[in-house]
């Protein structure tokens, strides 16, 4: 349908067969995506490719476009990616959403690693360890602290880094 062109000019993904619209970025949302890119693209070059919001294969009924999605090196012209090393999500509005039906989607699609950027409470959500559609481990990292992925030990993020000291 999206190739057809009945979504012109309109920013969907695909979640669980069902088209969803996306509701448009607020500043903060915005601005800690383009941090997140300032600090891991340098940082993985030649080891991974971070795609920012493009399509992720998450099974047969799911295209969600994360916001930043860490993955093998490699060329998707033909198809989308169905593995990741991290999978991150910016969350301001869609908090509620990113921590259960996504979670649970990316958990589904075996993604090792999935963080949750919570805008409002200046924190990351990892989630790790997925399964059956659900991660078994959640741990929130704060201002103050840092965290990298467990791909890319050697990536530290510090959590100040995204939002300012306190």
């Amino acid at each position: 349908m999206l190739e057809a062109g009945l979504f012109r000019n309109e920013h969907v993904e695909l979640i669980r067969g069902i088209i969803v619209r996306m509701s448009p970025q607020k500043d903060a949302h915005a601005m800690v995506i383009q941090i997140l890119t300032r600090m891991l693209v340098p940082a993985l070059v030649g080891r991974a490719d971070v795609r920012v919001q493009l399509p992720f294969a998450a099974g047969d009924d799911s295209m969600p476009e994360p916001d930043l999605a860490v993955v093998a090196v490699g060329r998707f012209g033909q198809s989308h990616p169905e593995r990741a090393f991290l999978i991150i999500e910016v969350a301001e509005t869609s908090l509620a959403e990113d921590r259960t039906e996504k979670a649970e989607i990316y958990a589904s699609a075996e993604v090792a690693e999935y963080w949750v950027v919570n805008v409002l409470d200046r924190s990351i959500e990892v989630h790790l360890e997925p399964s059956r559609g659900a991660y078994t481990r959640v741990t929130p990292y704060r201002v103050g602290q840092e965290v990298a992925p467990s791909a890319f030990a050697d990536v530290a993020i510090e959590i100040a880094d995204l939002f300012g000291a306190e």
